[in-house]
């Protein structure tokens, strides 16, 4: 009920103007002089009224039918994909309420309505000018109702934009609003979307896999990696149990690159993950294989043996 109680006053508002407008109807045609413009004035107030109930009527609509999706389930990919739709329909909606509601006001002066048929006449020669003038903002406009049907993106979509990881958190019709990671916010026009390449971690699932690279000496164990992998995994709620890779991908005149992939449920979970898997390799590494740290050697011939070799260590990790 208290959903309702913000279309209630308005209602009755409009409803007392739009009574007492036909019951002084007649009459009020012989009021004088200040209580001529009463009639007028009970006009826009009407108008004022009812596009005033028609944006609340559209507010509750909007929660009675959100209240079947929950945006905060594990699994939310139908719920953004409606909330993101619905938000910005319901933008477009109250966008072109307003537009008539004022348009109709403006209309109600006698001034005003002369000065349209006479706008109406040329409106070619407005039209052109007026689309020329104002092509950027009506091309933004229509990009962000193009985003609402196409949804390249979602509401709370895990993004890469302008080199900066984060969430899609508002969608509106002329602007994005993108929240980084470290809680700022990046806003950008919504034609950026449609015509610049973005990176989109959740298009059709929040699972995702993540990266490890550890640098180590041709000397290390890795069937001794690959278990202490596994025992890093088979303690941490992080993994999700579905990616566990241990390869080696490059082994270079010095040093020779192993790379883990690691899955999780979502990016942040994977970010917190690759951190811990990183962490604790090192920490193996060195208390358990530090000889296979990287290094630096240096041989030396002919001294003081042939043949005979020194090691410099020299770690770098």
């Amino acid at each position: 009920m208290k959903r309702y109680a913000r279309l209630i006053l308005p209602l009755l508002v409009t409803l007392a103007l739009g009574f007492s407008k036909i019951y002084f109807g007649d009459a009020s045609k012989k009021w004088e002089f200040p209580f001529s413009y009463l009639p007028h004035l009970n006009t826009i107030l009407i108008i004022i009224g009812f596009t005033w109930c028609l944006l609340v009527l559209i507010q509750i609509s909007k929660r009675v039918f959100l209240r079947q999706f929950d945006i905060n389930e594990e699994d939310n990919l139908r719920a953004r994909k409606v909330y993101t739709q619905i938000n910005v329909l319901v933008k477009v909606a109250n966008f072109m309420i307003i537009v008539i509601g004022i348009g109709l006001i403006l209309i109600s002066f006698e001034v005003v309505r002369q000065v349209g048929v006479g706008l109406f006449a040329s409106a070619g020669v407005a039209g052109i000018i007026i689309g020329i003038s104002a092509q950027k903002a009506i091309g933004t406009l229509i990009a962000g109702v193009q985003i609402a049907f196409t949804q390249p993106f979602r509401l709370e979509d895990a993004v890469v934009v302008e080199g900066e990881w984060g969430w899609i958190e508002e969608i509106n019709l002329n602007y994005v609003v993108v929240r980084i990671w470290d809680q700022r916010r990046l806003v950008l026009p919504s034609t950026y979307f449609l015509e610049n390449p973005f990176q989109n971690w959740t298009r059709t699932s929040a699972e995702i896999i993540g990266s490890v690279f550890i640098y180590t000496d041709y000397t290390v164990s890795f069937e001794a990696m690959r278990e202490e992998l596994d025992r890093i995994l088979a303690e941490t709620k992080l993994w999700d149990g579905k990616v566990k890779v241990l390869q080696v991908t490059d082994a270079k005149e010095r040093t020779v690159e192993s790379r883990i992939l690691v899955s999780a449920k979502n990016s942040p979970t994977a970010w917190d993950l690759r951190v811990l898997v990183r962490e604790k390799m090192v920490e193996f590494l060195q208390k358990t294989y530090p000889d296979a740290l990287p290094k630096t050697r240096i041989v030396l011939r002919d001294f003081p043996a042939k043949g005979q070799s020194f090691e410099n260590e020299n770690p770098l990790a």
